[in-house]
């Protein structure tokens, strides 16, 4: 009984007694969700241009944040190795298409699974042959303190709230892309039928080349902004493990429901922590997430967004 009570009644009357911690909470979760709707867009991206899940997602980031960090470590200033990561990850673009998708034209989703598969183990190998298996630390000229709100009763970090930020505003800018473009309306087309898309003239090279370059960037970005954050590692691609449940949250064919399930997860997981962990044993922020993407997969498993697609068999 004492158990039922410490999970069911307990954590809202914390909440209610204390307002300026949750508060603190909702908005540490808002920017952490943000930078998980930023990863979850490059799948929803590639999945939408081409009904492929891309495993790989996860080791652009990794690869991405690698060659950044390995041109600095070799002498290149910030703003140079930059433009020569976003030119490698437009080059790894041109690479996919010419070498994998256009062999791939129609086949079976489970075959294009299993090529993101080979793509996600090439792009780690050479990740690891080109820059070395060791941890590297990313400095990006963010700094990384606390401030106080509120007449110091919130707490924020000034790294978190600014990656956020930038965050935010690339997940802004590929929702007006992907909803009010020309190009936008024509990766929709594409990712409805492949071959309907040619028939109308859609150029299926230039598509998928112009989507896996958006993909890579946002895999840049998404590598840069959790590398500061702890470190260039190889275990930075297991970061596309926590996209799986916003996708799943909010539908695998929804930029919108990737941004409001990155967002639903990053506040949920930080106010369950905080008012659920001392009755739970803490660490609920390794498990949140999946145990709610698989509340939806028993009761909506199409998401928030995504659409019911009925196949007569």
């Amino acid at each position: 009984m004492e158990f039922l009570e410490s999970i069911l009644v307990t954590p809202f009357i914390e909440i209610w007694e204390s307002p300026y911690y949750f508060i603190e909470l909702v908005l540490v979760g808002l920017s952490t969700g943000v930078l998980y709707s930023l990863v979850a867009l490059g799948f929803v991206l590639i999945f939408k241009a081409s009904g492929m899940f891309n495993f790989a997602q996860g080791a652009m980031v990794l690869f991405a944040a690698l060659t950044l960090v390995g041109l600095m470590e070799h002498g290149l200033p910030l703003w140079a190795a930059l433009i020569l990561s976003v030119a490698t990850m437009v080059g790894l673009a041109f690479l996919v298409e010419r070498f994998m998708l256009r062999h791939l034209v129609n086949q079976e989703g489970l075959i294009l699974f299993m090529a993101t598969i080979g793509l996600n183990f090439i792009l780690e190998g050479t990740g690891q042959l080109m820059w070395g298996s060791d941890v590297k630390r990313l400095e990006i000229g963010i700094p990384d303190q606390p401030f106080d709100i509120l007449g110091g009763k919130v707490l924020l970090n000034t790294f978190d709230v600014t990656a956020a930020f930038i965050g935010a505003l690339l997940v802004i800018t590929l929702a007006v892309f992907f909803q009010k473009t020309p190009m936008g309306r024509a990766l929709r087309a594409v990712a409805d039928d492949h071959q309907a898309a040619l028939s109308v003239g859609i150029p299926l090279k230039t598509i998928w080349i112009a989507v896996w370059t958006i993909a890579g960037i946002v895999a840049l970005v998404a590598g840069i902004v959790w590398g500061a954050k702890s470190g260039v590692q190889f275990s930075l691609s297991l970061i596309a493990l926590k996209a799986l449940p916003v996708l799943i949250l909010g539908g695998f064919t929804s930029v919108p429901g990737a941004i409001v399930g990155g967002l639903i997860i990053g506040v949920g997981e930080k106010v369950a922590e905080g008012f659920w962990g001392p009755a739970l044993g803490g660490a609920i922020e390794n498990w949140f997430a999946y145990m709610l993407a698989l509340a939806f997969l028993v009761f909506r498993p199409q998401g928030l967004f995504g659409e019911k697609i009925i196949e007569r068999v």
